[in-house]
């Protein structure tokens, strides 16, 4: 079992101004004249890790994080505001960040949400992505977001029925998503806290194949739920504003690019097929399935898997 570079502090954190008034917290870490690496995090909303970027060699890689729009230190928190809070906003952040730092171009490592993103910037701008690691891989497809707020409570009933009991009953239960939108949106704070708690506990029984139970320390803070499920519900309510498979269909346009996909083979929150399917779809990409492993990168196999991924674009 491999293990995890040692944790560090970034050298270099800078609050950069982009459109419409939002400000990025941006951090750097490890060699600042090595090799580019962006890490674009999931939730959407969950803010950068430290654990992620000990992933990477810090002798080798200039490791380069952000809080996407609403989230961590990044301004306006999405607590307070959604607007101009858009995968189009996230992907023109990114550039702003790349041209900030004279980054030519740069590896790419995203897990769940991030995979998303990931692959919308790859699309758009492929000349500066040297290659992609990707983990848990998600689209964002109408499929997906069904499967995950609808269809996974046949292996969850009992806290599927808690999940939909938070729902009054002047909005439709059919549409779960829509409904947890208008209730994260209401004017009463005490209605947007219970159900940025509940949108939670039901995302956390599905996280991990093995601890099914386990809920995230950093969701007991109220504040970064709330910010966190804001996103998610506004993000998936829209379909990330991409047109449905179009990241599957555009697969092609990412030839020359290596890719490696890490999933786990137990994934509930990003089932397989997608992986598969983009694997299928893009020249040059290599699928890297880990039996047993959920969605999370600390089940078991994923992280060797990961750093091993990230280790191939070193040499």
């Amino acid at each position: 079992m491999a293990e995890l570079f040692p944790e560090i502090t970034p050298s270099d954190m800078i609050f950069l101004d982009v459109s419409e008034g939002h400000r990025l917290h941006v951090t750097i870490a490890g060699n600042p004249a090595g090799r580019p690496a962006i890490l674009l995090h999931g939730g959407p909303g969950s803010g950068l890790s430290s654990t992620a970027r000990r992933y990477f060699d810090p002798a080798i890689f200039r490791i380069v994080q952000f809080d996407q729009r609403g989230c961590g230190q990044s301004t306006p928190n999405a607590a307070d505001s959604l607007e101009n809070n858009t995968t189009h906003h996230l992907i023109d952040d990114i550039e702003a960040i790349r041209c900030a730092l004279a980054v030519e171009d740069w590896l790419i490592y995203a897990s769940s949400w991030g995979s998303t993103l990931a692959l919308t910037y790859a699309q758009r701008h492929t000349g500066h992505v040297r290659g992609m690691v990707l983990a848990g891989v998600t689209t964002t497809r109408h499929r997906e977001i069904d499967w995950l707020y609808k269809a996974l409570a046949m292996f969850l009933p009992q806290q599927w029925q808690r999940f939909i009991a938070a729902i009054p009953d002047d909005l439709s239960r059919q549409d779960p998503v829509g409904a947890y939108r208008r209730l994260l949106n209401d004017p009463d704070p005490a209605v947007r806290a219970k159900a940025a708690l509940e949108w939670h506990l039901w995302e956390a029984r599905s996280i991990s194949a093995e601890g099914i139970s386990a809920f995230p320390e950093k969701w007991r803070d109220s504040a970064y739920i709330l910010a966190r499920a804001r996103l998610c519900a506004h993000y998936f309510h829209h379909a990330a504003w991409l047109d449905d498979g179009a990241l599957l269909r555009n697969a092609g346009d990412l030839a020359g690019i290596p890719g490696i996909l890490v999933q786990g083979m137990r994934d509930l929150q990003g089932p397989p097929v997608t992986a598969f399917e983009l694997a299928e779809a893009w020249p040059g990409s290599e699928l890297v399935t880990i039996d047993g492993a959920g969605h999370s990168t600390g089940d078991a196999g994923m992280e060797d898997a990961i750093l091993s991924a990230i280790a191939r674009f070193a040499n």
